[in-house]
């Protein structure tokens, strides 16, 4: 049905048979290539993490509904975790629908989500989270905490530890959330999901190995 790669920092890549999202494709802030997002949705999550291809099939920086190429996305405004309560919501979280899997993409936000922002999310079977901390995103326990209030059947950690990318601030190791959450993992080279809908009785983790 579709599968996700993770490529670095807060960068993903779901693709369909016909399609493909590509998240937070500027990983030149992290000294990696930029991702091509011609002929793709490009998500960001921040608007610093936006390419602006003018090839992409579509590009989305913010909140709003967006249907396109078989996914329907809704954008949430939320609070980065650097920021303020009197700041400006700059982050956006992504909650995507592909046929009967519903997925939500975080970035830098804070962990304190509003019962607004998560009625907006609703039910998950996918997060995609970022859990390596260092004062720049969520570390270990805020993320679980985040993870814990959203109730997904999958966790994909992400923007952790990674000695071939030039993070702003040192990131944790990914072990410190495994162990904080202390749910089972999988380590795979990519996450397929080949029939919906998700059928799980408890929560686990997919570590995706950075391609």
């Amino acid at each position: 049905m579709f599968e996700i790669e993770y490529k670095g920092a807060n960068s993903v890549i779901i693709t369909t048979k016909g399609a493909k999202i590509v998240v937070d494709p500027k990983l030149s802030i992290v000294g990696l290539k930029d991702i091509s997002t011609k002929g793709a949705v490009e998500l960001a999550t921040e608007e610093r993490f936006s390419t602006n291809n003018p090839d992409a099939l579509l590009s989305i920086e913010g909140p709003g509904a967006y249907g396109i190429a078989g996914f329907d996305i809704s954008g949430i405004a939320t609070r980065r975790h650097i920021d303020d309560k009197n700041d400006a919501l700059l982050s956006t979280i992504y909650r995507i629908e592909i046929g009967e899997t519903r997925i939500a993409i975080v970035g830098n936000i804070d962990e304190k989500l509003s019962d607004e922002q998560l009625e907006k999310i609703g039910l998950i079977d996918i997060l995609i989270i970022p859990v390596g901390g260092g004062g720049y995103t969520l570390d270990a326990t805020s993320a679980s905490n985040v993870v814990r209030s959203i109730d997904p059947k999958i966790v994909i950690p992400i923007h952790y530890a990674d000695n071939a990318l030039k993070y702003e601030v040192p990131q944790d190791e990914l072990k410190l959330f495994i162990s904080e959450l202390g749910v089972p993992v999988e380590t795979v080279s990519k996450f397929k999901l080949k029939q919906s809908p998700i059928v799980a009785t408890t929560m686990s983790i997919i570590e995706i190995i950075r391609s």
